[in-house]
């Protein structure tokens, strides 16, 4: 039996399929489906469980310097309420983990992958024991409830439930203290789709009833609850990274396209060293591509890339068909000789090398963004 959200018997009775994600049951899918689930996304609004996320808090004077410490991006350059998406890396440049950094009014909010929640917490822990006196580290995963509401009708859903002015909350801030259906919340602007989108961040117990009360008032746009099928193939067309696929111990941020969230001008972080003496050589050696199939066959993860002459050169992270764009696409490593938009590859489908070609990521772009 895996560990459950406040939210896991709201899924059964909305006929979520359930499946193992990171020690956790959680819905891959309701009764619509996985396409109508991205196509609701897309076109109007999904609501998702994230409640598995981990929730880090750091606290005391020096508890911005720590996360500064902690991470790649720029902590130190942050304004009051807003939030930074960044890598935190081991001291050869490997990723930990990526996550979302909170600058709140009395403390900072660590927001981790749900299946790294427990490394990370150690991780953290033990670099606070190196980084010294002032500042405080707890997790708070555990009475934290998290739900995403996302799409381009979601403001207008969320809006409907609050009397904050959701355009009061830019892209990448938040708003503490937010009443949502009655319950106090801390709302945010980050969004893992590609498209407009908030995070409510609640008390467990309170996460049944603010569930509830935006699928009832969504019901005019047909909001749905959305799984991890659709959290990851919206993710994918976004070109969002997700951990484990192309993130990981040996994989650093630079390599993985990251390079504006590396701020090496920084004095110093964990990994900066080894991240500026990959700079220093040239650049990394391999890097993330995105590439579409030309014949037929679908990309799936762990599917080698191959080059002009069928050597295997590289290996796919995340491939499936693009529910949006249509055709199979995949992200991966490959040298970085032929990771230009418009060199030819092919992809090894079960023992047949498929034609694929290089393309400009992310694969889609919301309109006006």
């Amino acid at each position: 039996m895996g560990k459950k959200t406040p939210l896991y018997e709201e899924h059964l009775a909305l006929g979520g399929r359930m499946v193992d994600f990171g020690g956790w049951d959680m819905p891959v899918q309701y009764t619509a489906g996985i396409l109508a689930e991205h196509e609701a996304v897309r076109k109007r609004a999904g609501l998702f469980d994230v409640s598995h996320m981990g929730e880090i808090e750091c606290t005391g004077d020096r508890a911005l310097a720590f996360a500064d410490y902690l991470v790649t991006n720029n902590c130190q350059r942050l304004n009051m309420d807003q939030v930074l998406y960044t890598a935190m890396c081991y001291p050869d440049g490997g990723v930990v983990d990526d996550l979302l950094v909170y600058r709140l009014q009395d403390r900072v909010l660590l927001v981790v992958n749900a299946s790294n929640t427990e490394k990370d917490v150690a991780w953290v822990t033990e670099q606070k024991e190196t980084f010294g006196d002032g500042v405080q580290v707890r997790d708070v995963s555990a009475e934290t409830a998290q739900i995403a509401l996302q799409g381009p009708k979601a403001q207008e859903i969320l809006q409907r439930l609050t009397e904050k002015n959701l355009d009061e909350i830019a892209f990448f801030y938040a708003a503490e203290n937010v009443e949502v259906a009655g319950r106090t919340a801390l709302v945010s602007r980050t969004g893992y789709t590609g498209e407009d989108g908030f995070e409510i961040y609640l008390r467990s117990e309170d996460a049944v009833h603010v569930w509830r009360e935006i699928l009832r008032t969504g019901a005019p746009e047909e909001t749905l609850p959305c799984g991890l099928g659709a959290r990851d193939s919206l993710r994918f067309e976004a070109c969002l990274p997700l951990y484990g696929h192309e993130l990981d111990r040996e994989h650093n941020p630079l390599e993985a396209g990251l390079k504006f969230f590396v701020k090496l001008q920084k004095p110093d972080f964990i990994g900066h060293a080894a991240l500026a003496k990959v700079q220093e050589d040239g650049g990394p050696a391999r890097r993330l591509i995105g590439y579409r199939v030309l014949d037929r066959g679908i990309a799936r993860q762990g599917y080698p890339l191959l080059d002009a002459a069928g050597r295997t050169v590289g290996i796919t992270t995340s491939g499936m068909p693009s529910l949006t764009l249509g055709g199979s696409i995949g992200l991966g490593y490959v040298p970085a000789a032929l990771a230009q938009p418009g060199t030819s590859i092919a992809v090894e489908v079960r023992g047949r090398a498929v034609p694929a070609e290089v393309v400009k990521i992310p694969f889609y772009r919301r309109s006006g963004k």
